[in-house]
């Protein structure tokens, strides 16, 4: 059989990229990446046994499949001067997320949005300097969205970023 015809994985193509099953080098360089975001390709290739040019490769090829979608920085938010923390759930007016999303990642300290199932739709992390300042970002922020229904504010006393073994 020549190259061409051997049985691939089925792919699923999600917004023009297809979806292809990580193999456990990729997962490994994944897992790798997600502790160390500034490794270098040398050093990512050396760990999970393959060639430079092989790492390379993988890693761009996950970058253009948007398996990873971008490097950022683990933040301490208290020593960046935003010690106090909330996840704010939302109901919001049904077939409003699309626009609700992009006003609530406009918003100062926002960093992390999700639709949800369950007693609320919406579930947003903030982060912002104090408590004032979270009151008033819930306040005369989010619930002066008209697509904005109820608001419940949890309180954050502590939180751990979970990194891959």
């Amino acid at each position: 059989m020549r190259e061409d015809q051997l049985p691939t994985a089925p792919s699923f193509v999600v917004q023009g990229s297809p979806i292809r099953p990580l193999d456990p080098i990729d997962a490994a360089i994944l897992r790798l990446l997600r502790a160390d975001g500034r490794a270098s390709i040398r050093s990512v290739a050396e760990q999970v046994h393959i060639s430079r040019a092989n790492a390379y490769a993988r890693i761009n090829r996950m970058l253009d499949d948007g398996v990873i979608r971008g490097f950022a920085a683990l933040v301490d938010h208290e020593r960046a001067g935003q010690g106090a923390s909330a996840y704010i759930t939302l109901k919001i007016v049904q077939d409003s997320w699309r626009s609700v999303r992009s006003k609530l990642a406009c918003l100062p300290g926002a960093t992390h949005i999700a639709l949800v199932s369950g007693d609320f739709d919406v579930l947003l992390l903030v982060h912002t300097a104090d408590n004032r300042a979270l009151r008033e970002l819930v306040l005369t922020r989010i619930q002066a969205m008209p697509e904005v229904l109820s608001t419940r504010t949890l309180l954050v006393f502590e939180e751990t970023d979970l990194l891959p073994e």
